[in-house]
């Protein structure tokens, strides 16, 4: 299946959960994630634009397999997903079909959906806190681009950017500061 979504920086998070639901959106959660990122020794996943992802979202965990497809205007990713049962069971797999961990996130989401479109703020915590709260609009191209206008934002606020260039972007900020 093919993910599309684009992430708009620099928001007011009062005024963006308002708007949404003014626009009829309604909140489906509401709750703290962590993700795990998995890769051989020799990055032979990161290396070809893919990524391995172990994930537990408030009660849920799910495993997932990301390839990019492209990240012209919007970040498009092909990518298989599944819900596991057991995330320390699922880790301990991973890990013995040779994977490692290289990277581990925490962050609080608040997902919101209207029709096919999801809208997720998203706030880091721990190592990565220093990235403000963003949105992430996932829908079609053109969806991402009418809601962020619903919401306010122009179409050149919408960034098709990982969380390696999120990340890359405020270090570079704090750095400069």
């Amino acid at each position: 299946m093919e993910e599309v979504e684009a992430k708009i920086l620099n928001i007011n998070r009062e005024e963006v959960e308002k708007n949404l639901i003014s626009l009829g959106a309604e909140k489906v959660f509401d709750d703290n994630l962590l993700a795990i990122f998995f890769d051989f020794q020799d990055n032979s996943i990161k290396d070809n634009n893919k990524t391995v992802r172990l994930r537990r979202e408030g009660k849920q965990t799910f495993l997932t397999f990301k390839s990019k497809i492209s990240k012209d205007k919007v970040k498009i990713m092909e990518e298989i997903e599944t819900q596991v049962m057991d995330f320390d069971k699922t880790k301990k797999i991973l890990e013995s079909l040779g994977l490692s961990e290289y990277r581990t996130t925490k962050k609080h989401r608040v997902s919101y959906k209207l029709g096919n479109v999801r809208f997720e703020l998203d706030n880091y915590s721990d190592d990565f806190n220093f990235i403000p709260e963003f949105l992430e609009i996932e829908a079609t191209e053109e969806d991402i681009y009418k809601y962020a206008q619903l919401l306010g934002f122009k179409k050149e606020d919408c960034k098709p950017w990982s969380f390696s260039d999120i990340k890359k972007h405020y270090s570079t900020q704090t750095n400069l500061s």
